[in-house]
This record gives C-alpha cells, sequence and structure tokens, in this order.
C-alpha cells in the first residue's frame, strides 16, 4: 500500500502518478513500435516521486530560476523523462503521436536542448554527473537555493568520468547535489553487476564521502523515505540515492522477456500492455 502523499495538496496519488507515466511511455513506444520502454516502465515510481513530491518547478515556466534541476544523464531514458513532464504539464499529451519522428520535440535518444524541461542533451553516458556538479556548484556560489538531482544509470558506474565527479563533489561540499542511480542490473549486453565489481553500491559511494542510500525503487513509500532523507539531510555532504528498479515493471509478459534492454513488441501486445495497465489502476 503506498501511503506517500503527493506535493502541494494535490488529491493525485503518486501511484496514479506512475501508473500515468507509465502509461504515457507505451503510448509513446507504439508509435514507433519499439524503443527503451523497460526503463520507462521500472524508472516510473522513481520519476513519480521526483516530479510529484521531490521537486519545486513550475510547468509553465521551465526556466524559472528558483527550480530544482532534474538532469537526465541517460539518454536513451528519454522517453521515461517525456513521460513524467507530459504528466507534469511540462510538455503537452497531445505531443505523443510525434514521438521520435523527424522534427518533433521528443526525438528517440539523446535528447533535445530545444525541449522544454529538459536541462541538458544527455546519451553520452558518464557526463551527466559532471554537467550536475559543475551546475550544483554554480548555484551555490549565486546562493541559489535550488537543488540539482541528477538521474544516472548503473552502467555509467563502469564510468571513470562518473568516479571524478563523485570525488569533486565531494570536494565542493555540494549539499544541494542529489544523484539518483537506476538500478535495474542490465547494460545492452547483459547484467551490469557482470560486467563491475559486484559489491554493496551504498557502500561504495559513503566510501567516496557520499551519504548514501539504497532502496527497492518500485516501492513508493521507500523512494518518498529516501528523497526526504536526502534533501533534510543536515551534513555538507552530497547525496545519492541507487534505486533497485525492474526492468519493464508492471507488465508481467514484458517483464518475463530475456532481452529488456530494447524491447520490440508486436503490434497486437501493445493493447494487451495498456489493458493490462489499465486493469491495474490505482486511485
Amino acid at each position: 500500500m503506498n501511503t506517500a502523499t503527493p506535493k502541494g495538496g494535490s488529491n493525485v496519488s503518486l501511484a496514479r502518478r506512475a501508473w500515468a507515466i507509465r502509461r504515457n511511455a507505451l503510448r509513446m513506444g507504439e508509435v514507433q513500435g519499439q524503443g527503451y520502454i523497460g526503463q520507462a516502465l521500472g524508472v516510473a515510481d522513481v520519476l513519480a516521486v521526483s516530479y510529484f513530491h521531490a521537486l519545486n518547478y513550475r510547468a509553465a515556466e521551465p526556466e524559472w530560476e528558483g527550480r530544482d534541476r532534474f538532469l537526465l544523464s541517460i539518454g536513451h531514458y528519454a522517453i521515461a523523462l517525456y513521460a513524467a513532464m507530459i504528466e507534469a504539464g511540462i510538455l503537452p499529451e497531445d505531443e505523443i503521436g510525434t514521438y521520435g519522428m523527424d522534427d518533433s520535440r521528443m526525438p528517440m535518444s539523446g535528447m533535445a536542448a530545444y525541449t522544454p524541461g529538459m536541462e541538458i542533451t544527455g546519451g553520452s553516458l558518464g557526463h551527466g554527473l559532471g554537467i550536475a556538479v559543475g551546475m550544483a556548484l554554480g548555484l551555490k556560489r549565486k546562493k541559489n537555493p535550488a537543488f540539482v538531482y541528477n538521474m544516472l544509470s548503473d552502467g555509467e558506474l563502469g564510468e571513470g568520468s562518473t568516479w571524478e565527479a563523485v570525488m569533486s563533489a565531494v570536494q565542493w561540499k555540494l549539499d544541494n547535489l542529489i544523484a539518483i542511480v537506476d538500478f535495474n542490473d542490465q547494460q545492452a549486453d547483459g547484467k551490469t553487476t557482470a560486467a563491475l565489481a559486484n559489491v554493496p553500491e551504498a557502500g561504495r559511494w559513503s566510501a567516496f564521502g557520499w551519504f548514501a542510500q539504497e532502496v527497492d525503487g518500485n516501492d513508493m513509500d521507500a523512494v518518498v523515505a529516501a528523497f526526504d532523507a536526502a534533501r533534510a539531510h543536515k551534513g555538507d555532504q552530497p547525496r545519492v540515492i541507487i534505486c533497485n528498479t525492474k526492468m519493464c515493471k508492471g507488465i508481467p509478459f514484458l517483464e518475463d522477456r530475456e532481452i529488456t534492454h530494447f524491447v520490440r513488441v508486436e503490434p497486437e501486445e501493445w493493447a494487451r500492455a495498456l489493458n493490462i495497465l489499465d486493469e491495474g489502476k490505482p486511485q
């Protein structure tokens, strides 16, 4: 049971927001017949907490100076972020049908700088956290109280530039930086834990000097508690939340597929997936 409450007195539950994010992503995936649906379905709960519980932003003013910045390092997760921003009212729902098309504001991967709500153009993995460090440092020097949230993938933990940014964030005491690691244990060529040293992830970040938490990224209450603790932490450390998520979460026949990094779905299966989602629609 999800007892977490959304921000600002909204009567729409976080579970309902996550459901809508998953539905938006499926509708976009259907336009192309394929895509990074597994990641979008898996990280929907984390994005629901981000946009409807944690972040300060104005949907009608994507460049408002006082906004918290949400940086998506993982360019191929763009479909997930579009789905969240459509639900947040930053992007219009009627653009879903343009996903991945020529001149669309929602390109399939990599993101576009002209897309409302997109803080960076990601896609070349391993750079997002470094950009977040620079942005967080700039905000501190301007005495802007905004937080910088950076979502990165478990695969990016194999990039040396990520760990350079990890150390730099500690050096500069960036207590306004919150990293979110989507740890779904899946890369293009196999399991992340088979490619990297398989050690307790929170302990690794703690050893570098970060305030680290590890949670079930599909447990809404646990994610909310972790986000709240990260923001309220009193130390001068940067913070990280490792979110263990399940690829294709919520659609059992997709969850069971052997290859989920890039999902190809047959035409009739899109309707089946949407029906499964709609049957479980939360209040």
